[in-house]
Parts: C-alpha cells; structure tokens; sequence
C-alpha cells in the first residue's frame, strides 16, 4: 500500500491501514517530525481508544485501552540507548501479547522485532504532504 497524504487527512489514512488488516506488531520509520506520532494517534483512535494519546518518549511505552476493552501499546525507543534496556522493561512480552504494538524508531532493538510485523515508511514530501508505505 503506497499513498500521499495531508496531515488533514489523517484519519483516513488510518482507516485505510486497519482495513488493509497489517500484522497487530506495527514498525515506524521516518525522520523526527515526519508525523509519526500524529498517525499513532489516529490509528488509536480508529481502534476505539477515547482517551488522550501522546509520544511515549520518557517512558517508553503507553498503554491505551479501547472502548471494546482491547489494549492498544505505543513505543517510543528514541532515546533508548541500548537494546537491552527494552529487553529489561519486558519488550518482547508486549511484542507477543496478540495486542496491538505501535513502534516508533524500531532500528534501536532490531533483534527484538518479532518476525511477524507490518512496517510503516512515512516521508515528508516538498509540498507538505507526506508519502506512506505499509509492507
């Protein structure tokens, strides 16, 4: 799935990533302030969660849960500074839950991904909009 995007149309996007039905493991890759977190969010939104939602970036993970009770994770390994310290939080307990797990900079535990995971590519486009990919 490859598609160009305004910010504006966020929620559609999101919308359009669920029904494509990726693996629950999610990875995100794209450069700091490319929208990352801003399409987390609406991805959240989209599987039920009403609460407010933000970067998990000094804790690491956040916690959600949906309005069918359903549990929705976001990661944030940004500052993270060696792979074990994911291993240390129990990483790859979350990673195998059956619960949706949103990663952001996933290249700071390569050899804690699990093997079945989608992976989003988001760039930022010289006109505003944004590029996506979902492999």
């Amino acid at each position: 799935m490859n598609i160009i995007f305004s910010l504006d149309e966020i929620n559609k996007v999101a919308r359009q990533i669920l029904e494509k039905k990726p693996h629950k493991v999610i990875l995100f890759h794209g450069e700091m302030g490319v929208g990352k977190t801003t399409l987390i969010k609406s991805l959240a939104k989209e599987l039920g969660v009403n609460g407010a939602t933000s970067s998990p970036t000094f804790s690491l993970v956040n916690e959600y849960q949906s309005t069918n009770n359903k549990t929705v994770y976001h990661f944030d390994f940004y500052r993270l500074n060696k792979e074990t310290e994911a291993m240390d939080m129990g990483a790859d307990e979350y990673f195998y839950s059956g619960n949706w797990c949103f990663i952001e900079w996933p290249e700071k535990i390569p050899n804690l991904v699990p093997e079945s995971h989608s992976v989003i590519q988001i760039s930022l486009l010289p006109d505003g909009n944004r590029s996506l990919s979902l492999t």
